[in-house]
């Protein structure tokens, strides 16, 4: 799916269309709408990049019990 928004709409908020792109994307993500991984993608961004973009704006990681356990198996592996 394709979503148009003018540039003149654009111009109006004073935002470019790779910051309206992250916008959403951080906004979904804290809403629990989208995952980690998809959200990155909608901003265009890499996994740390989104990451620090999560860290500035004080929006914290989504981790469930399992992605917990996950970690400390693989910690226990090193």
């Amino acid at each position: 799916m394709t979503f148009t928004i003018p540039d003149t709409v654009l111009a109006e908020t004073k935002i470019s269309s790779a910051e309206l792109r992250i916008e959403l994307a951080v906004y979904l993500y804290e809403k629990q709408r989208l995952s980690i991984g998809k959200a990155r993608k909608v901003a265009g961004l890499n996994l740390i990049e989104f990451q620090k973009e999560l860290a500035k704006r004080n929006i914290y990681l989504h981790l469930s019990i399992q992605d917990l356990e996950t970690d400390l198996k693989n910690l226990n592996s090193l």
